[in-house]
């Protein structure tokens, strides 16, 4: 098994629906970070591959797709490692993706929330270092994803890739994979609304543990799984 699909764009454009769209038209199972704090024996192998080491066989082992953090912050690589892959950007308007992001996984409340140890390390490494202390700026965040889009459609050659909202369905998507258009809706969720409420979970707490993050994701997965 290798991957088919890569994709490029940051957390909070709709990368969960995008997931759960590509396992529907059998290009999964989808690699997303949900997966990683669901199954955090993955870990070791990312945070070695923040290092420069990489062992992209053994960490997409049994997957056809990557979506989301961390996999978009090795775009290039993978693309190179993987030249077969076709490549989606997801995308939004720069201010809301902004704004999603300090409701959700780059709060203030987030970061301080998880402990330090291998979790915390891994997501630092892998998604929050990409900003550095530019994580809470408006001006600077979306001067950071103009530039990221900017890039990909650079460095990706325009047919293999696809710059693509959530918001444009099925179309898009199955016309640039080469499939049919599925009769069922194309999925939407991890709205803002909905990821902030799960994030919630537990807000008398000062942190949550791995483990009860990882249970968290798992039991977000398994509902999502039977919709």
């Amino acid at each position: 098994m290798t991957l088919q699909v890569i994709g490029a764009g940051y957390g909070r454009t709709g990368t969960l629906s995008l997931k759960l769209a590509l396992e529907q038209l059998g290009i999964g199972p989808c690699f997303h970070m949900s997966e990683a704090i669901a199954n955090q024996t993955c870990i070791a192998d990312w945070l070695e591959a923040a290092r420069g080491r990489p062992n992209w066989e053994k960490i997409f082992a049994g997957y056809r797709a990557s979506v989301d953090h961390p996999g978009c912050a090795f775009y290039r690589e993978l693309a190179e490692r993987y030249p077969q892959a076709k490549v989606v950007l997801t995308v939004r308007n720069p201010n809301d993706w902004f704004d999603s992001t300090q409701a959700t996984v780059f709060s203030p409340r987030m970061r301080t929330r998880v402990p330090e140890g291998p979790l915390k390390e891994f997501l630092a490494k892998t998604v929050w270092d990409l900003f550095g202390d530019a994580i809470d700026d408006r001006e600077r965040m979306v001067a950071a994803f103009e530039r990221h889009t900017e890039e990909v459609r650079s460095v990706i050659p325009a047919q293999r890739l696809l710059v693509f909202e959530v918001k444009q369905g099925w179309g898009p998507l199955c016309a640039f994979l080469g499939v049919a258009v599925p009769p069922t809706a194309f999925p939407r969720v991890n709205s803002r609304e909905e990821m902030a409420a799960m994030l919630a979970t537990g807000t008398s707490q000062q942190s949550a543990s791995p483990e009860e993050m990882q249970k968290l994701v798992k039991a977000r997965l398994e509902h999502l799984a039977r919709k």
